[in-house]
């Protein structure tokens, strides 16, 4: 791995941990977010001549913590209002020299505040979710804004608008109790799990797979798991991850190209995480007569793992699971999932109904798992010139090299076949 590279992946690692460690004592996200991105630069600068040290950890913090203990002593006001900042430099300033001492810190704590702030119910939901993607994840605005299928621009106003509403309401860096903790707890799920669908099929990029994220997403799941362990939302979500983070292995080839679910050799997935993932999913579900969106995609993740070949698969309890998560969270990318699930266990005329009803869905538009799925339709019905024209357009559409490369050598070959 080249200087950059290493540097990027300590960056991934890091970024998270640092800017929760600098926003409990800064007390600001925005500014949190801009003082760790400031010793990245100055990584970028040092490390590929002076080499990378022993502890990158130590030296972003340390140099993280003089960067703000500088910014705060030059600027003693914020946002052009007339109060000072409520930072102790005396204390900020003792902490510096005994840096490994705050690397043994909770920092998981810290990370689950950060969540929690960023997912604060004084934000639009919208806003909760594309920040703390940010801050957490380490994504790009282009990358949260394809898992929302959105513009880019309208993600970068709303993480704007979302760290001034928080600098401007002085809002308390912890983690909520009671009834405050569930009224944010479905945007902090949605983020945690939208930060691991983005490392499961990255939107853009070389790479089919970024398991940094996914592996990311894992340990907050689990942290949340921790936090709460009699909510079955949560322990639904880590179940649902540990399942899909079972098939990692399986869904690339030795040159990195994707290989899709019922194509995969089931016998390199870690069965180790299925039977974890199959436990916690059986034991949440004594929890609740009521299973909400994240267990029920658990239970239908379940049916793919508990079968040893493709052809065992119960796609007709799939078909019912996606029926019964269309009326507890009804969506555009639920309805797709729908379609395959339909086809797969009624045929695809049958799916083809419900993805046709989905042509005119405006949150669609700029996506390719509609003609993907639309393809894979027509091409079991038969009809392979028209599957070949929506593969390509699927392949115009992705921003992932791999699956661009897939959708095309789909289009060739039922073209070629037909």
């Amino acid at each position: 791995m080249t200087t950059s590279g290493a540097i990027e992946a300590v960056w991934r690692i890091e970024q998270p941990k640092l800017t929760a460690r600098l926003n409990r004592l800064l007390r600001d996200i925005g500014l949190a977010e801009e003082i760790a991105q400031d010793a990245f630069v100055l990584a970028l600068e040092r490390w590929p001549r002076d080499g990378i040290p022993r502890n990158p950890a130590a030296w972003l913090t340390r140099a993280a913590k003089n960067k703000a203990i500088d910014r705060l002593r030059r600027t003693t006001l914020i946002a052009g209002k007339n109060r000072e900042f409520a930072i102790d430099f005396a204390a900020l300033e003792r902490e510096t020299p005994d840096i490994e001492s705050l690397l043994d810190e909770d920092i998981d704590d810290d990370l689950l505040r950060l969540i929690f702030t960023a997912c604060h119910p004084v934000l639009p939901p919208e806003q909760r979710a594309a920040l703390a993607l940010r801050l957490l994840g380490g994504l790009s605005t282009q990358e949260i804004g394809r898992a929302f299928l959105l513009p880019e621009t309208t993600i970068g106003q709303r993480i704007v608008r979302a760290k001034r509403t928080l600098r401007e309401a002085g809002l308390e860096f912890e983690t909520p109790r009671g009834d405050e903790r569930r009224e944010r707890l479905a945007a902090v799920l949605e983020v945690v799990y939208l930060i691991f669908n983005e490392g499961y099929v990255a939107t853009q990029g070389p790479h089919w797979l970024r398991a940094d994220l996914c592996g990311e997403a894992l340990r907050l799941g689990r942290s949340l798991a921790a936090l709460l362990p009699q909510e079955p939302e949560v322990l639904g979500l880590l179940a649902l991850m540990e399942l899909h983070a079972s098939r990692f292995a399986a869904r690339t080839d030795e040159a990195g190209n994707p290989i899709l679910l019922l194509d995969q050799d089931r016998s390199r997935w870690n069965w180790s995480l299925i039977r974890s993932g199959l436990d916690r999913l059986n034991r949440t579900l004594l929890l609740t007569t009521m299973p909400g969106p994240y267990l029920l995609q658990a239970m239908i993740a379940a049916c793919h793992s508990r079968a040893v070949v493709a052809a065992e698969t119960d796609w007709i309890a799939i078909a019912a699971y996606y029926q019964a998560l269309a009326l507890a969270a009804p969506s555009p990318i639920v309805e797709i999932n729908r379609a395959v699930a339909a086809g797969m266990a009624f045929g695809a005329a049958h799916g083809l109904v419900i993805a046709d009803a989905l042509k005119d869905e405006p949150r669609l538009k700029e996506s390719h798992l509609l003609p993907t799925v639309r393809g894979d339709l027509l091409e079991k019905l038969g009809r392979g010139a028209e599957a070949g024209v929506e593969f390509r357009r699927a392949a115009e559409m992705t921003g992932n090299n791999r699956e661009r490369a897939l959708l095309l050598a789909r289009a060739d070959a039922v073209v070629s076949r037909t």
